[in-house]
């Protein structure tokens, strides 16, 4: 029986997921989605392959045979946007999960544990923490040189510091819960301590955490792809696209090189920010304060 005042609408939105009443959350889904969608389908969304040459449309403007005209050595830019668009978002992905193991299995031990463990990747993570990050990462690309593999690598050493934090802090906060000590005096092991009964109850940080990290291993992907110490030509990606850009010329003049694949990180670094704030404004809501407890100085 609906209330006197309830709509049928308003009623179907009560009964939606939380996620799904955010305007954030949703967004940010609808964007990645559309962007996934289309580096996913892109040989069937592009008439040309990312390496195909034509040498009578050198550096073209978009036109009706190619819709974002073509570069240098007359490649079609959609077809390279659309097959980079898979590279740099495979690379943020595995990154972000070589970063995640790392960061868990170090934070578990580092929060359970505490003691010597504690002290020693506590003190690791300071020190890879005091460098800037691309300072570091252009001296490991530079020593293990320019592929995807490496971006990978060097992005995931270099970033798991940060949920490592991020779970230890939050075991420090659990492991001392009445729930934990009673798994413990029945026998209960540490790995499935830190599994069933810490990690479970402190997801929620911890996926807002590696959402955003994708975000930041597209950035950190494109600029060291910018700077050729990333992924290789002729394999595309959005970060070695907008090398096109380090030409005067080919900023004023011959912008369908360099505009599309910095409106698409762009993009998708939004929709995936967009989805981070969701996640963060749902799963841990910050209570409101009341009016008649804020005073003003």
């Amino acid at each position: 029986m609906m209330l006197e005042n309830e709509t049928p609408a308003r009623r179907q939105n009560s009964q939606l997921h939380p996620l799904f009443r955010d305007r954030y959350f949703v967004s940010g889904i609808t964007l990645l989605i559309i962007l996934g969608v289309l580096a996913v389908f892109a040989p069937w969304l592009s008439a040309h392959s990312p390496d195909e040459m034509d040498l009578y449309g050198i550096e073209a403007p978009p036109n009706s045979e190619h819709w974002l005209g073509t570069d240098e050595i007359g490649r079609d830019v959609l077809a390279r946007l659309l097959y980079g668009g898979r590279v740099s978002i495979m690379v943020a992905l595995a990154a972000v999960f070589f970063q995640a193991v790392l960061g868990l299995l170090l934070g578990s031990i580092a929060g359970y544990k505490s003691g010597i463990a504690d002290m020693l990747i506590m003190r690791v993570t300071d020190i890879i923490m005091c460098f800037p990050f691309y300072a570091m990462a252009i001296t490991l690309a530079a020593i293990l040189g320019a592929s995807s593999w490496n971006v990978i690598l060097i992005i995931g050493v270099l970033h798991w510091t940060g949920i490592a934090r991020l779970v230890r802090a939050e075991l420090l906060s659990l492991r001392e819960s009445g729930y934990v000590q009673a798994a413990k005096s029945m026998g209960v092991n540490s790995f499935t301590v830190i599994y069933r009964h810490l990690l479970r109850n402190a997801y929620a940080p911890i996926i807002v955490n590696l959402t955003l990290a994708v975000a930041n291993a597209i950035l950190a992907e494109a600029a060291l792809s910018f700077i050729g110490l990333g992924v290789k030509q002729p394999q595309p990606s959005w970060g070695n696209m907008l090398s096109a850009a380090q030409s005067i010329r080919v900023i004023d003049y011959e912008w369908w090189l360099w505009v599309p694949p910095g409106l698409t990180i762009v993009l998708m670094v939004l929709a995936i920010n967009f989805i981070g704030e969701g996640l963060s404004r749902v799963l841990n809501p910050r209570p409101a304060v009341p009016i008649k407890d804020i005073h003003l100085t």
